[in-house]
């Protein structure tokens, strides 16, 4: 292979290897392990730190060896690719290396590493320790920490006020009634709240402390576990303190305390009062609860809910798991990073039974008229939501709840688009797919939903169909100046491309306005006979004949 192929710099996935004297096999596998234990990659060998090739040591020219000698030294055996590039005449090679996803790679020497960035944004290689791998495996989904038996506790360590609490809350949030019909030991097997040793003992599980444990045993045992609660006034500290309470009563304390920060009027829609919070309650006991059962449980940290002048942030320990992105966090499957806590806590309602409790967060902005939550300062260590508190946009939220009375609640994705195109003003299919992140047919079909709902107007045909809120929409809003702007763009680019065609190719025919602008036979034919009256086309011949030039020629 040849070609100027090598990337610019190190980064999580490249590593860069000088081979001048010829690198020991001991520190080309620890780079590898490095590489396999974080997010995979490849090492470019025989390439210096600053990305300058230098090639390769006369030992490594011959690169068959490689890939036996790399599974012969990491357990289990790490299968990489190995490729010869040429760049600028000098030999390098590029070794691939996949991500770990069923175990940890080591070194045959016990060495488990793991690749991290810097502050100042360069990679390092460093060990990996006994509460990273434990985390890793959670994180991949091969291991479930809030199943695990907590040898330092009791089941005298539940607390019998927090299995009262349990109770209510099933009661309260509508969740699985069949639990209010079981004793103690009954729930705790049911939810998995204790699980046998080896010598037959009863023991509590991590997510039996969370739950129903004494918070004095959550300290001992947890030290993960904490909560925070800020509230920030320009300069001024409102409200600052942390708590290390079982789960339900977290929630139900952070509720409390927040809801003088959340105040909420009412609206007049029809018949109905509707109350507009600052912070939709829903979406806030959602994501304080998404954060609390999917944060990393071995690492040290709080869970972080903060309002300040701008908005309200709630941040977890701990990245996404495996296989969910910012790009697909709407559309993939539920991947719990504790899947027993998970389950424990749809069973009582807290959370969204489906497991798409991140529908709820959006519906909860959204239906008000508000931005998006906010994901995008989420990283490998912490995830990172943010609700702007902006005002509700009252016609919005009113044009909503008259749809909802009609058919239901409008679903998520039809929101994303009305709250898009109100943003953006007008957008193709191919932009609203991203903003779903649904596949195109998938987008296609909630957008046409909306027009057909009389919510949302096409433009064009085909591929160059594009889209904007309905003019009933604009009127309703006030605002009809803006949908003129809007309905007049597609009109006014067709008669710019028309022009600009004749001018180029000297005439056009109707076929080719219907191709070129994407119109139907009428829509084509209205065109032309406008141009033509504008006197800005010349017709020549007649039906199926006819085709026009500037006037002329």
């Amino acid at each position: 292979m040849t070609g100027s192929v090598i990337p610019s710099k190190e980064s999580l996935t490249v590593e860069f290897k000088s081979d001048r004297k010829r690198l020991r096999d001991d520190e080309l596998v620890q780079a590898l392990v490095c590489l396999a234990n974080s997010e995979g990659g490849e090492l470019w060998l025989g390439v210096e730190d600053d990305g300058t090739p230098t090639g390769l040591h006369k030992e490594h020219m011959h690169l068959a060896g490689l890939t036996g000698l790399i599974a012969a030294r990491t357990s289990p055996a790490l299968q990489v690719s190995v490729e010869a590039v040429a760049v600028n005449e000098i030999q390098v090679a590029r070794i691939t290396v996949p991500k770990a996803i069923h175990s940890e790679i080591a070194t045959t020497a016990g060495q488990y590493l793991r690749r991290r960035l810097k502050q100042d944004g360069t990679p390092e290689c460093v060990a990996m320790l006994p509460h990273e791998r434990a985390s890793r495996s959670s994180s991949i989904g091969i291991s479930d920490a809030s199943a695990q038996i907590m040898v330092a506790a009791t089941v005298a360590d539940f607390d019998p006020i927090e299995r009262e609490r349990l109770r209510q809350a099933v009661q309260s949030y509508g969740g699985d009634r069949v639990l209010l019909e079981l004793d103690d030991e009954q729930l705790d097997a049911a939810l998995g709240f204790t699980a046998r040793s080896a010598s037959g003992e009863r023991l509590p599980t991590l997510t039996g402390l969370l739950v129903i444990g004494r918070e004095s045993a959550l300290r001992e045992v947890v030290p993960t576990h904490e909560l925070a609660f800020q509230v920030l006034e320009q300069e001024d500290v409102r409200f600052n303190e942390f708590r290390r309470f079982p789960l339900l009563k977290a929630l139900e304390w952070l509720e409390t305390n927040f809801l003088p920060y959340n105040p909420e009027r009412e609206i007049q829609v029809g018949l109905f009062r509707v109350p507009v919070p600052v912070v939709d309650r829903g979406a806030f006991r959602e994501a304080v609860a998404n954060a609390l059962v999917h944060r990393d449980y071995h690492r040290l940290g709080a869970v972080h809910v903060r309002l300040d002048d701008l908005g309200l942030t709630i941040s977890n320990p701990g990245g996404l798991v495996d296989g969910v992105t910012l790009s697909n966090l709407l559309s993939t499957e539920p991947r719990p990073r504790n899947p027993r806590l998970a389950d424990v806590m749809k069973r009582i309602g807290v959370v969204e039974r489906s497991g798409r409790g991140v529908d709820k967060i959006y519906r909860g902005m959204l239906r008000f008229g508000r931005p998006q939550p906010d994901y995008s300062r989420t990283d490998y260590n912490n995830v990172i939501l943010r609700l702007e508190t902006v005002e509700a946009d009252e016609v919005f939220l009113r044009l909503v709840v008259e749809q909802e009375k009609q058919k239901g609640s409008l679903p998520v994705n039809s929101l994303i688009v009305l709250s898009a195109l109100k943003a953006h003003k007008r957008l193709n299919v191919e932009e609203l797919s991203a903003l779903v992140q649904q596949d195109v047919s998938a987008a296609k079909r909630a957008v046409e939903s909306l027009v057909e709902a009389g919510l949302v107007e096409a433009h064009g045909k085909t591929r160059g169909r594009t889209y904007t809120l309905s003019a009933a929409m604009y009127q309703v809003k006030g605002d009809q100046v803006a949908y003129t702007r809007q309905a007049s763009f597609t009109r006014l680019q067709n008669e710019q491309m028309v022009v600009s065609h004749v001018q180029h190719h000297g005439q056009i025919k109707r076929a080719e306005v219907m191709e070129l602008c994407h119109l139907d036979k009428d829509q084509a034919a209205n065109l032309l006979k406008k141009l033509k009256e504008e006197e800005k086309l010349q017709q020549h011949g007649e039906r199926r004949g006819a085709y026009y030039t500037m006037p002329g020629e």
